[in-house]
């Protein structure tokens, strides 16, 4: 198997297997640890204590974007999370705030972890996440909530998460 050929992490509709593997190197976190504080003047998050979080920074801190807003600005997702079916037609409003809703929960205590787009096309709905983790666990809860069928491919040459849900 070549480094470019996805890699399935499951071969049944729902992964039972929750942990979700780390790839070798992200562009995206930083090799170096930052100087702390660090404010991200896109959205205001703060790098403190190792790791970015929302407060206060003291008005002289460091300033540099947060991986979230460098991949939103450089348009370069962690994740897709791909809806097929006629289900995401009929129930289009009630799935969205589902979407919207985990991810505000995550959002709230990860900084990194959000939505970058959202594409609602005929044949499918198609979000991208700045974070894999977040895209994995709103495929587990739309599948929790509705059943179906959920798969995850990892690219590792891209360092990307696909996940898909169909019903």
């Amino acid at each position: 198997m070549s480094n470019k050929e996805a890699v399935p992490t499951n071969a049944r509709k729902y992964p039972s297997d929750r942990r979700l593997e780390e790839m070798e190197h992200d562009p995206y976190h930083a090799r170096m640890k930052l100087k702390e504080p660090t404010l991200c003047p896109d959205c205001s998050a703060v790098y403190s204590h190792g790791r970015w979080t929302w407060g206060e920074a003291p008005k002289d801190a460091h300033q540099t974007r947060c991986p979230a807003c460098q991949r939103t600005h450089d348009r370069v997702p962690a994740a897709f999370l791909t809806l097929t079916g006629d289900f995401r037609k009929q129930h289009k409003e009630e799935i969205m705030h589902l979407i919207e809703n985990y991810e505000q929960r995550e959002r709230a205590e990860h900084p990194l972890k959000r939505i970058m787009k959202i594409d609602d096309g005929e044949q499918a709905l198609v979000v991208s996440f700045t974070d894999q983790h977040l895209a994995r666990g709103t495929g587990e809860a739309l599948y929790n909530a509705y059943q179906g069928g959920l798969d995850h491919q990892y690219t590792k040459s891209d360092n990307l998460l696909r996940v898909t849900w169909h019903r």
